[in-house]
């Protein structure tokens, strides 16, 4: 079974950014994209535009933007852990954010990893090859209903 990456990010250039980095770093697995907290719970819970979504089928690693349209990430962080189903999923915190309230926020919520997206291509290229090395490989998680 293909392991899905859910890219939570509203910014089109980030997650282009995001793409090209995965893609120069060899990580073939398919990207599902959510524009905003809406879409993504959506996805996750098999409702609204993904209503009937194998909820079986859960992406292997959450990359989720804290600055997004109509729920923002950190409340889309909270319903996740609040939710048996999507509790125990990687979620890590790819944002441009600074706040050191942000980063605390974000581990308090259930945060597995926070990651400020560097402004240098190369570096960014570089935490996401060691991104994907981690929780696409060697990070082992729970089967569903465990």
């Amino acid at each position: 079974m293909e392991k899905v990456i859910l890219l939570i990010e509203d910014n089109p250039d980030d997650e282009l950014l995001t793409r090209r980095a995965l893609k120069k770093n060899n990580i073939c697995n398919e990207v599902v994209v959510a524009r905003d907290g809406v879409e993504a719970l959506d996805y996750l819970f098999g409702t609204g535009a993904h209503e009937g979504r194998d909820l079986g089928e859960m992406p292997q690693v959450v990359l989720l933007d804290l600055k997004l349209p109509k729920v923002d990430g950190l409340e889309v962080l909270r319903r996740v852990r609040a939710d048996n189903r999507t509790r125990l999923l990687p979620v890590v915190i790819l944002t441009s954010s600074r706040e050191q309230q942000d980063l605390v926020d974000g581990y308090g919520c259930g945060a597995n990893s926070y990651i400020r997206k560097p402004v240098d291509f190369a570096q960014f290229v570089e935490a996401v090859r060691q991104l994907g090395l981690y929780w696409l490989i060697l990070n082992e998680t729970p089967r569903a209903g465990g």
